[in-house]
């Protein structure tokens, strides 16, 4: 935290223009040991300035330098950022400069580590910062901006307060029993305080399936038997040739996969193996690796053909996936029906131009995607956070559970506490500094 740091902020490749990131105590004396023009130290806050970038007497560039004094800065350092020529060499040049001149090379994420460890955001923000770079649809960049904008910290900061008000009754009780005027905590008092917290962390819980959906994308898989047109269903979703197709069973012999977007979500379809008995190496692995798609998948889109009879195979098939996460899509319901279904399935075909409008729809219906306000997305989406909410509602269930066995009061705080600091560790309010190392070394570097 002492050193001052810099990187290149921007993509590196050819451009128009590069961005190198300094922030620091001694930002201001290390860039005017290379910058010719105005005196940066005399210059107001959040202003630009025309000059040359130096490197003793030889002229490297000429940049425009933001200068931006403490603490109203993204790190809440002294901050500036020297606009270059883009081009690889030229700002690799300036930044060798920063670097012979005091500065140390950033860490990946150290900017807003910094921000982070100088109060200037919480950990879901700071999250969600390197989420607004990878946002791959509208609605993933709607719910990194929301979140950045605090609406995440305000919901996790309300839960806290109603816990520690009910931590706060338990300790005047406990160390102040004499006194008369205070509301004595009991079963019957608690227990009705314990489930309202237990049912917002219920409902936060609940929501943070569509944060994981919006930010991660729905994985879904296309199986069934060799030749019913899975590959050619994904090259129409897709609207290109990703995978290739035959009238040979056994073509596709791996994985596919590909991406679209659907209602503002982010589809990563995968085209598997058709799963049959074979002799062949290779397809056996193929129709090995179809078989673990369909256990991780989100959902299961099981196709079958409208002009062939139900195998046993299929029967197997359509039993063992669970109805919340399948889709049963008869295809080529352009050729003669010889198939009999029961009900719960769709038809389809990847010759006319809406011939897959069905199934998008079922897929939209099965997920409920029409239903998440893409207005208000406030959600949260990641591992580390829904495992600590998790494991808070944990703690609340062994407080109700203990309550309800007259397990002594005090004792029943402690896992009240628990619950209180688990979600002071989503927040950073709560943290161990291995934890904080490890999240910011996922940032791209300049960040």
């Amino acid at each position: 935290m002492e050193d001052t740091i810099c990187a290149i902020a921007t993509a590196s490749g050819t451009g128009a223009i590069s961005i190198i990131r300094v922030s620091g105590k001694e930002t201001l004396d290390i860039v005017s040991n290379i910058f010719h023009g105005t005196n940066l130290k005399k210059v107001d806050s959040h202003t630009i300035h025309y000059g040359f970038i130096y490197d003793n007497n030889e002229k490297i560039d000429e940049v425009l330098v933001t200068v931006m004094l403490a603490p109203k800065t993204y790190t809440k350092e002294d901050t500036i950022e020297i606009n270059s020529h883009g081009g690889l060499n030229t700002t690799n040049r300036i930044l060798e400069l920063l670097l012979e001149k005091g500065c140390r090379l950033a860490e990946p994420g150290e900017f807003t580590k910094r921000a982070f460890l100088n109060g200037r955001i919480d950990l879901t923000q700071a999250e969600s910062v390197n989420d607004l770079i990878n946002a791959k649809t509208d609605n993933a960049r709607v719910l990194a901006l929301n979140n950045l904008g605090g609406s995440l910290l305000k919901k996790i900061k309300d839960m806290r307060k109603n816990i520690v008000d009910v931590m706060a009754n338990i300790e005047v009780n406990i160390d102040y029993p004499e006194y008369e005027d205070i509301e004595v905590v009991t079963k019957d008092t608690l227990m009705p305080k314990l489930l309202r917290v237990k049912e917002e962390l219920v409902t936060m819980l609940k929501d943070s399936k569509n944060g994981k959906l919006i930010k991660e994308g729905i994985n879904i898989a296309i199986v069934g038997k060799p030749n019913v047109g899975k590959s050619s269903i994904l090259n129409s979703l897709l609207e290109e040739e990703k995978a290739i197709v035959t009238n040979i069973a056994g073509t596709t012999r791996d994985i596919v996969e590909g991406s679209m977007t659907l209602n503002g979500f982010l589809i990563n379809f995968i085209d598997t193996a058709g799963i049959r008995e074979t002799d062949d190496i290779v397809e056996k692995i193929g129709v090995e690796k179809s078989k673990n798609a369909i256990n991780k998948a989100d959902v299961v889109i099981i196709v079958l053909n409208n002009n062939e009879e139900l195998s046993n195979y299929e029967k197997d098939l359509i039993k063992n996936v669970p109805k919340e996460k399948r889709i049963i899509f008869v295809n080529k319901s352009d050729l003669n029906n010889k198939l009999t279904i029961e009900k719960d399935y769709i038809v389809g075909n990847t010759k006319d131009i809406n011939g897959l409008d069905s199934l998008k729809n079922a897929i939209i219906k099965l997920l409920e995607l029409d239903k998440i306000n893409s207005k208000d997305l406030t959600y949260m989406s990641n591992v580390r956070q829904i495992d600590l909410l998790k494991k808070s509602l944990d703690s609340i269930n062994n407080a109700i559970n203990n309550l309800g066995s007259d397990i002594p009061i005090d004792m029943i705080e402690i896992d009240i506490t628990n619950a209180w600091n688990f979600l002071g560790e989503i927040t950073g309010e709560v943290y161990r500094d291995e934890l904080i190392d490890t999240l910011f070394s996922n940032f791209c570097l300049g960040k």
